[in-house]
């Protein structure tokens, strides 16, 4: 007896999907390795030959760029800044996100829905109000104003997300840690938050990148050079830098600013896939 295997052919729309994302990968790559290659030229290479490769690396653009642009110093601002912030949004969003999804009480559908309605708010509506808050309270221009709004701001994605995250982890564990006389807050901290990992990893990689290129908070909040943000610093690097003719230093300063978003691309590529689906095949 012989048996006919159908074999299915590849459907049209899927080859043209195929070569749609090639062409958005090509165009999304490009410029990235072109400010990496003229971030390594000369100035009169990147204006006279601007696709060729650099006759050597340059890599006095990057130490011009960090010392003399003071990149460095907006590098360790939004390090500080950025880092802090993401630091508090994942403790405290993790701690309302598992009380929603874990307690009844009264009012716990309505502050649910706050924090959902607080993504949905334009920031722009918001910008004139925060700035008169944050100047009452004397943190106007300081890393400590900034790393509370940056907190504000990323906390209602970080509250929707881990809800529902915590909502599909078992209850048995708890219930068993319970048992055995654990606290609430030692459920939480030593059974619930190790269990919730690939979720607090998913959404702290999306924190740290969003916080990390925001530029109209810093704008509205920061105005004090000294404590610039990275953001900050290369908008005054473009102006600066484009007037002295500089575009060795300004690739660089460019390229020094993508570099910790490209790591984290790179590094938790596979962690960032894990952590949004593990919610949904639980």
């Amino acid at each position: 007896m012989t048996h006919s295997h159908r074999v299915r052919r590849p459907r049209p729309w899927t080859s043209l999907l195929h070569v749609a994302l090639v062409g958005w990968g090509v165009i999304v790559t490009l410029p990235l390795v072109w400010a990496v290659m003229s971030s390594f030229k000369a100035d009169r290479d990147i204006l006279t030959s601007p696709w060729s490769l650099p006759d050597r690396l340059h890599g006095e653009n990057w130490v011009r760029a960090w010392t003399e642009a003071s990149i460095g110093r907006y590098f360790l601002n939004s390090a500080v800044v950025v880092g802090s912030a993401v630091v508090l949004t994942m403790l405290f969003g993790a701690m309302v996100a598992y009380v929603l999804a874990r307690y009844r009480f009264p009012g716990s559908r309505l502050i649910y829905y706050l924090f959902i309605a607080g993504m949905a708010f334009p920031l722009f509506l918001a910008l004139v109000p925060l700035f008169f808050v944050v100047r009452s309270l004397g943190l106007l221009g300081t890393p400590l104003g900034l790393i509370l709004v940056y907190t504000a701001y990323a906390l209602p994605f970080t509250v929707f997300f881990l809800t529902s995250f915590f909502r599909t982890l078992p209850t048995s564990v708890a219930e068993a840690a319970f048992l055995d006389g654990c606290s609430h807050s030692g459920v939480f901290f030593r059974v619930m938050l190790p269990m919730a990992k690939p979720g607090l990893i998913s959404v702290g990689i999306f924190n740290f990148l969003g916080l990390w290129n925001q530029y109209l908070l810093p704008l509205a909040l920061n105005p004090e050079e000294s404590e610039f943000v990275l953001a900050q610093g290369l908008a005054v690097l473009a102006v600066r830098q484009g007037y002295a003719s500089d575009w060795s230093g300004l690739f660089a300063g460019l390229t020094i600013s993508m570099l910790p978003v490209l790591a984290a691309y790179v590094v938790f590529q596979r962690r960032i896939t894990s952590g949004l689906t593990a919610g949904a095949v639980r």
